[in-house]
């Protein structure tokens, strides 16, 4: 029995990730669960720069369980950096990166292994995530950007979400969330951990994209739901927020499409991309 109350069973302990950005609303409760879930050997936070109070309730959870370190960067440098850094800073061979508004439950992380080990362990493995309101969040399960449907069908073509299919426990797809994804330490290794050339969205495509290139799994395990109370920390910088999701679709296409198109084809994508966006801004700028 590790500290704080996580069995840890046959060397095959989690690291539990989280990346903080003003989330002190969110972030006492989350490592409360995390300190409780069954299997977690160590808990790495890393938090961005926060001036909200979030380091103090990191320096609190610190003396009071051994097994969690935090790392506090003067500034923001982003999601896949900070990502890095925390798994980085463990050595339990499986990891599993948190959001700091996601609830889990004593045996989510657990059941969520079991899943990857089932698999035959090269599996990158998510969680049903469902809102406070019950309803399930579309990023859980998701395919790849199709970004000739995106010229054809702007609307249709940009929606990646891919519909739960009840009777399958454990459901293949192309990507699940970055706010919840389980994974062991061998296979993030391998690939070489998240693309920090992206700033904040796209970076959880981009990884699962690479795990399946190199012979993983990527599912989602549709009997682990877990809470997700959404965008805690996009909420008090709304527009860099939607500049960033936009620069990292931008990415993802140069990164993995752009060879395989013509001068055209890059053209039109670039233009469809921050086209969108522009389309995004009065309900991003309105007030709230």
């Amino acid at each position: 029995m590790s500290a704080g109350g996580g069995h840890v069973e046959g060397g095959e302990g989690i690291a539990a990730v989280v990346v903080s950005y003003r989330s002190a609303s969110t972030l006492d409760e989350c490592l409360v669960r995390l300190r409780a879930a069954r299997g977690v050997e160590q808990i790495r936070v890393v938090d961005n720069g926060s001036d909200d109070g979030s380091l103090e309730i990191l320096q609190r959870h610190a003396l009071a369980d051994p097994r969690l370190r935090f790392i506090a960067n003067p500034d923001n440098p982003g999601f896949a950096v900070a990502c890095n850094q925390g798994a980085a800073d463990s050595d339990a061979p499986w990891l599993a990166f948190v959001n700091p508004d996601l609830q889990v439950r004593p045996d989510s992380l657990h059941r969520l292994r079991g899943h990857a080990l089932a698999l035959g362990g090269q599996a990158l493995v998510g969680a049903d995530l469902h809102g406070e309101d019950g309803l399930r969040d579309g990023a859980a399960r998701r395919r790849d950007p199709d970004f000739a449907a995106m010229l054809r069908h702007p609307a249709a073509g940009a929606r990646l979400d891919v519909a739960m299919d009840p009777g399958r426990p454990l459901q293949p797809l192309d990507a699940v969330s970055g706010a919840l994804m389980l994974m062991p330490r061998a296979l993030f290794v391998r690939i070489g951990g998240f693309d920090q050339g992206y700033r904040l969205h796209a970076e959880d495509l981009d990884l699962c994209r690479r795990a399946r290139q190199a012979g993983a799994v990527v599912a989602v395990a549709n009997d682990v739901p877990v809470l997700h109370v959404r965008g805690v920390s996009s909420r008090s910088r709304p527009l860099f927020v939607e500049w960033h999701k936009h620069r990292g679709l931008w990415r993802y296409f140069r990164k993995f499409e752009a060879a395989r198109r013509g001068p055209a084809t890059r053209a039109a994508v670039f233009a469809a991309i921050w086209a969108h966006f522009a389309a995004r801004l009065p309900r991003v700028l309105a007030p709230h």
